[in-house]
């Protein structure tokens, strides 16, 4: 049963967002209090429909004592109490504590693990995925940092993705991901296995972390470009040594006054990480079991290709469309480990 002082607490103070917003004597920023009203618009609506449902069942059960409204109520009554557990369930819903991430845009980074070339050939295939995923959603996806082999597969790759919801859809993606398959470097037709680690952080703005001028080392060094006749060497590259932490952010795009800019939005990035894992940490002893735990170590994802398999080991959930999963179909995904990771925070909320 959910409190009712809780829910009375919400209401009243969207009702005071909302006289404050329509004659303007809330005080403060309007924009924080427009996003607080509408952070909090569908919470109270669900409330609206769990209270309305209480309301009628009260008004069915007073009805079986009239003898001309007692049919009535006794069809509308099973209706009323059936439909209560789901007005309940959504409720709760929609009462979970928001990730305040959630909204945000992401910093996806990927690199190749255990497998050689075959490991960053698929390092590649995920980051193609992703793409694929993102424009999907209408996002936009800016690389800021790509080191590929030989054999164009991806040594390192480091992407902005801006969009709506965007942290929310891709978080449960930090982790490593395995693969299974023949590998075009193979010539015996042997299955291998080789790993990629993605992750994904939200971005940080000035508001969410403040870096301190004395606390980064800046360097400029040489960059090279494409190779062959296309050589371009410059001095623009930078890296940026976070000294506190010892974290080392590095971008080499032509415009040294963009890459110092780029590896300080990295940088955030990351810190930010720290801070919301740090947070986490603290939060729960038991973090490292629950999904979505940002542990870059944990294998979170198999790919086997030659039974066109997909697997998720962290809810059990396996797919056999993996064709539609390389090609950015990764809704599925995404909706079960959402519900997965919201019946958890329930779970501990009802502890």
């Amino acid at each position: 049963m959910i409190p009712a002082h809780r829910l009375e607490q919400i209401s009243q103070r969207f009702q005071f967002l909302e006289a404050s917003m329509s004659d303007g004597t809330g005080g403060g920023d309007i924009a924080t209090l427009a996003k607080e009203y509408s952070d909090l618009k569908p919470v109270v609506e669900q409330i609206m429909a769990y209270r309305q449902i209480l309301s009628d069942m009260g008004e069915a059960e007073e009805m079986l004592a009239d003898p001309d409204m007692a049919e009535l109520a006794r069809e509308e009554l099973p209706r009323l109490k059936t439909a209560l557990p789901d007005a309940e369930a959504a409720l709760q819903l929609a009462l979970l504590p928001k990730d305040a991430a959630d909204a945000k845009p992401a910093m996806l980074e990927i690199r190749p693990g255990t497998g050689g070339d075959e490991a960053a050939l698929f390092a590649g295939d995920l980051f193609r995925m992703y793409q694929r995923y993102a424009e999907a959603n209408g996002w936009k996806v800016e690389i800021i940092e790509e080191q590929t082999t030989e054999l164009g597969g991806v040594k390192e790759v480091v992407a902005h993705i801006k969009g709506e919801n965007v942290f929310a859809r891709l978080k449960y993606e930090s982790g490593v991901h395995r693969v299974q398959r023949v590998p075009t470097t193979e010539s015996g037709g042997r299955i291998h296995t080789s790993a990629a680690t993605v992750a994904v952080l939200p971005e940080a703005e000035d508001v969410d972390i403040k870096i301190e001028p004395n606390d980064i080392r800046i360097d400029t060094y040489r960059s090279s470009g494409a190779g062959g006749q296309h050589v371009n060497t410059t001095d623009s590259a930078v890296r940026i040594t976070h000294l506190p932490t010892g974290l080392v952010v590095t971008s080499s795009e032509k415009s040294q006054h963009r890459n110092r800019e780029i590896a300080m939005q990295v940088l955030r990035a990351r810190l930010y990480d720290q801070e919301r894992s740090r947070v986490d940490d603290e939060r729960s002893a038991d973090r490292a079991s629950q999904v979505g735990s940002g542990d870059r170590s944990e294998r979170i994802r198999t790919y086997n290709f030659p039974q066109g398999r997909m697997t998720d080991h962290r809810i059990n959930l396996t797919l056999y469309k993996l064709d539609a999963i390389m090609g950015g179909d990764l809704d599925e995904i995404a909706d079960a480990l959402t519900a997965d990771g919201q019946a958890r925070l329930m779970a501990e909320m009802g502890e």
